[in-house]
């Protein structure tokens, strides 16, 4: 009995295939229930006594080989097959190509290291906004045309799309005591014919300092390092008087033109300049409308449009270049960051 072990163990470990036909029945020859080993298994009961203890050895090594066998070559037929079915003939023989960062994700980025370097946290906040924190606590009265369907996707009657990232900073003073000194950037909407200069989607970054004393010459400097820092030591900066609600005073800021070299473009409307923001010394009311002492403290605010900077910094002249997705403008970005 012992000596029909030995051939078999030979013939399961000299078999090799790939093929899984011939695995699957080298399996059931060797393990299925009417298989070699099966067989031999039965046979057991008529071994001599003092041959059990040895023949069950054998038998056993015998079984655990057949079985470690059918395991192997299932792997790696498998294998070979997962590599075959993973292995696209039709695909390019080129490496595959990096891809970039949006632009204004880009500017986005460095516009929020600039401020982050001096001190400012960032905050953000919801896309849908309440009437009290887009308009009424930002001193917007009720007659304001912002509020008007012209200007603003309006929800229902007092939930709106926000129209700037205003609305953040309303609820960081809320939330917080001064000292504040946040940046808020994020996507806002407005109810705008979309052109080469104006977008009915667009983003924004929002700055906010709270504090005791502080100045409209605090806002210019830190609007002055900002540009420097963002276009480049030679830039210049002008500060326009306006009105905004929620500011007083108010002013819009200009910088240099960067496509231009101040010389006149159609994007600076051949004034050499570029409005970039609207900034201002946060109006009392706000203040008080946010719970914030205003005969303690004090503040400046200033917001500005991602797209412009992007296309101050990149010599961009229509601004719809960074919704369309063309894959020609948008590979112009791979080393940019």
């Amino acid at each position: 009995m012992l000596i029909k072990v030995d051939p078999i163990m030979d013939e399961v470990n000299s078999f090799n295939s790939s093929d899984p036909n011939e695995i699957e029945a080298f399996r059931i020859k060797m393990l299925g229930k009417k298989g070699i080993i099966t067989g031999l298994l039965a046979e057991f009961r008529n071994v001599p006594i003092e041959h059990k203890k040895e023949f069950g050895q054998k038998i056993n090594l015998l079984k655990k080989a057949a079985q470690d066998k059918v395991v192997d070559l299932k792997a790696r037929v498998g294998n070979s097959e997962s590599s075959k079915r993973d292995l696209d003939l039709s695909m390019s023989g080129e490496p595959f190509e990096l891809g970039s960062r949006h632009p204004l994700s880009i500017v986005r980025k460095d516009i929020l290291d600039i401020f982050t370097r001096i001190g400012f946290s960032i905050s953000e906040g919801p896309e849908i906004e309440d009437d009290f924190h887009n308009f009424t606590a930002l001193n917007f009265p009720e007659e304001h045309p912002a509020r008007d369907m012209q200007d603003t996707f309006f929800i229902d009657k007092d939930i709106a799309l926000r129209t700037h990232t205003s609305s953040v900073q309303v609820r960081v003073m809320e939330g917080s005591k001064p000292p504040i000194r946040t940046i808020s950037p994020g996507r806002v909407f407005r109810n705008e014919a979309i052109s080469a200069r104006a977008h009915c989607i667009f983003h924004q970054v929002e700055g906010l300092y709270i504090e005791k004393d502080v100045s409209f010459a605090d806002l210019k400097q830190t609007l002055l390092y900002f540009a420097k820092e963002i276009f480049g030591e030679e830039t210049e900066i002008r500060l326009r008087p306006s009105y905004f609600p929620f500011t007083e005073p108010s002013a819009e800021v200009d910088v240099s033109c960067q496509i231009c070299s101040g010389k006149g473009c159609n994007v600076c409307k051949n004034t050499g300049y570029l409005e970039i923001m609207g900034c201002g010394m946060v109006d009392p009311n706000v203040l008080e409308n946010c719970g914030i002492d205003s005969s303690v403290y004090s503040g400046f605010a200033f917001g500005m449009g991602i797209e412009r900077i992007a296309m101050l910094k990149y010599q961009v002249n229509d601004l719809r270049h960074f919704f369309e997705n063309d894959l020609r403008f948008l590979k112009q970005f791979k080393s940019a960051h």
